[in-house]
């Protein structure tokens, strides 16, 4: 079944990530559901990491790039140059052509080539000097930033935000879990992580994940608490489409990982918080209440009443 090999995926995985089974599988909910990935927080938690050694797991095509000032549009895109043999410009691809691409520090690098991700991730191709380069499936991004007010960053817009299925922190880890990689304690080297699946076999752990049912009920329900977040009074910007479109593909996404044809309320609650926290921004009533912006999105769930299905 194809749930065993995503059981397989986490092991391999959480060989090198110690001790954040619950992001890794979040990572893989969201890659199954055909989203792209923020993971925000401090450098040296293990983000970096956890891509590559997904890569991996999957046979993805990697590549990645270490966003700087310096970083052009064409570095991520691709350009043209004239071949002086042919007497015709031929395309040169740009980092982005790959199966999984790792945007490191995407907050560090300008908003022009932050946006140049924006069709790629977006619809999968690149257009340069007017013509379209398809993507082959799957395309992932992952893309990591510092938390806003590090030093040499820039806040990413709420265009680019919106396009991150999920919103992940990876958090310090616990102290047993970091003697452990202190240790080495059996901890096995991205070198030796073994791969469990191929890019076809993911395309078609995809269209499975697109195929599962909804109920009526269920389709409601996150539609009511997208709403919810467009009408509260502690919040100013809410979810827009894309994020209701967010987590349905992230519920039946979870569904699957829990060997189940159809989705429940508990499977669009389960990554609620990750998909929604990017995506609001809290008024300044609320902040001065002391409240966050995971205080209000609880807020929000609490007061969307869930139907018995």
């Amino acid at each position: 079944m194809m749930q065993k090999d995503i059981e397989r995926i986490l092991g391999e995985v959480t060989k090198v990530v110690k001790g954040k089974d619950r992001i890794v599988l979040q990572v893989v909910a969201a890659i199954l559901g055909g989203g792209h990935i923020l993971l925000e927080d401090i450098p040296g938690v293990g983000k970096t990491t956890l891509a590559v050694t997904l890569s991996r797991t999957m046979n993805l095509n990697y590549h990645r790039t270490q966003f700087t000032p310096d970083v052009l549009p064409s570095d991520i895109t691709g350009f043209s140059m004239y071949n002086a043999k042919t007497g015709e410009f031929e395309y040169r691809e740009g980092a982005a052509i790959c199966n999984l691409f790792l945007a490191d520090e995407i907050n560090r690098t300008s908003p022009k080539t932050q946006s140049a991700l924006l069709e790629v991730m977006e619809e999968a191709k690149v257009t340069v000097d007017g013509v379209t380069h398809s993507i082959e499936q799957p395309f992932i991004v992952i893309a990591t930033q510092n938390p806003i007010g590090s030093s040499g960053t820039q806040r990413m817009p709420e265009s680019q935000m919106d396009r991150f299925l999920v919103r992940l922190r990876m958090g310090y880890p616990a102290p047993a879990s970091e003697v452990e990689i202190l240790r080495g304690n059996g901890a096995a080297s991205i070198d030796q992580v073994s791969q469990v699946i191929d890019r076809d076999e993911l395309v078609r752990m995809r269209n499975e994940v697109t195929g599962l049912f909804l109920s009526d009920e269920v389709y409601q329900y996150i539609v009511a608490l997208t709403n919810a977040t467009r009408n509260s009074e502690k919040i100013t910007l809410g979810l827009s489409p894309r994020g209701s479109i967010a987590t349905m593909k992230m519920a039946k996404a979870n569904a699957f990982i829990n060997e189940r044809d159809y989705v429940t309320v508990q499977d669009v609650l389960e990554h609620f918080h990750e998909i929604a926290e990017h995506r609001i921004t809290i008024s300044p009533r609320a902040r001065a209440a002391g409240l966050d912006v995971s205080d209000v999105v609880e807020e929000v769930i609490a007061s969307v009443k869930a139907p018995k299905v």
